[in-house]
């Protein structure tokens, strides 16, 4: 196990510097703590500015208060996923990292009992809050709606939990859907048969897919019926019981097709509603099925909700500050165009007030 081997010393830069030294007692496992060339601790000191040396089973940090304290939290959870038999990639480091800020929310797990998600292929865990929170609705409410921007885990962590139900026999199929919008383009007439006309649209979830099963346990669970990948329009008319199905790409779902589909959930079955309100595809003045349906069902008793934002963006940390670049963006032009109409409807009442007329009083 970890020790905390030294209380807190404080450091001669500030009052609020701190240095603490943990000991790590397995030899074995410490290499890989430390990463090739020690890359784990610089990743570490990049991602929280504080300054950290390895000498013999001891690592030390230093930096200010809540920084170290946030690195000790990483460092010993990075320890607990070797101890359990789980490697360390870059992407582990940071999401160690995130879990362990300060500024969590309040009542939240600690790092060591955060759900994870287990199918034949490993455990897959969280590695943002919101991701933690997430995985909490998925092994407890039946009906989800997780919304946010892309690289949030959305639909991986959806189809990471399908799968985990359906290995363990809790559901009896994974029924995987998506809206058949093209995204901006015109695509034209697609060759060849039914399956080859919308396998481009679901390609993504099949991906998903083989993230977490075999290729030839895919295609085999594909052929028996346990597993189903279709487009939106083939859920019409159907009732799914003991079934885990996920929606993917909500937003571009109209009211009416999002209403078709959160009634299809039958006895046993629990469903995943995935999208992001900011890349709709929909027509221009058509509202989207996603939004209109966290407008009327949220509050809802089975139902759960959870809204990820660009600090939960695992995919690549470019990713992150993309969202952030284009979410700036647009609460500029949101606070551009308020004070356009402020100062249209000002002008408006000025013209009210000083144009004469024969009916104001003013008229000569």
């Amino acid at each position: 196990m970890t020790h905390l081997s030294a209380a807190s010393v404080p450091l001669a830069r500030g009052p609020q510097d701190q240095a603490v030294t943990l000991h790590f007692p397995d030899n074995l496992l410490l290499p890989l703590l430390l990463g090739e060339h020690d890359r784990n601790l610089v990743r570490i000191e990049q991602g929280l500015g504080v300054r950290v040396s390895c000498r013999g089973n001891r690592i030390a940090v230093a930096g200010e208060a809540a920084r170290v304290g946030q690195a000790q939290a990483a460092l010993k959870e990075l320890y607990r996923r070797l101890q359990r038999g789980e490697g360390i990639a870059g992407p582990d480091v940071d999401a160690a990292m995130r879990l362990a800020q300060p500024e969590a929310p309040e009542g939240r797990l600690p790092l060591a009992d955060l759900p994870a998600i287990r199918t034949r292929r490993g455990a897959v865990g969280p590695r943002t809050a919101g991701q933690a929170t997430y995985m909490d609705l998925l092994g407890s409410a039946e009906m989800v709606f997780a919304v946010g921007p892309a690289g949030t885990g959305k639909t991986y962590l959806g189809v990471a939990q399908g799968v985990a139900m359906l290995q363990a026999g809790r559901v009896d199929r994974l029924v995987l859907s998506r809206p058949a919008v093209e995204a901006g383009e015109r695509l034209g007439f697609l060759p060849g048969d039914m399956k080859e006309k919308v396998d481009p649209y679901l390609r993504p979830l099949y991906d998903a897919l083989g993230d977490m099963l075999p290729a030839e346990q895919v295609a085999r669970r594909i052929g028996t019926g346990e597993i189903e990948v279709a487009p939106l329009a083939f859920m019409r008319g159907r009732t799914l019981a003991h079934a885990f199905v996920i929606l993917d790409e909500a937003q571009n779902t109209t009211p009416v097709q999002m209403k078709m589909f959160l009634t299809r959930i039958g006895e046993g079955t629990r469903m995943v509603i995935t999208g992001d309100p900011t890349q709709i595809d929909l027509p221009p003045g058509q509202r989207s099925g996603l939004a209109d349906a966290l407008a009327t069902l949220e509050g809802l008793e089975g139902i759960g909700v959870v809204r990820f934002d660009q600090s939960d963006v695992v995919r690549h940390p470019l990713v992150a500050r993309i969202v952030a670049a284009y979410d700036r963006r647009d609460l500029v032009r949101r606070d551009g165009q308020e004070r356009d109409g402020d100062e249209t409807g000002r002008a408006g009442s000025r013209r009210a007030r000083v144009a004469p007329g024969k009916d104001d009083g003013t008229a000569q």
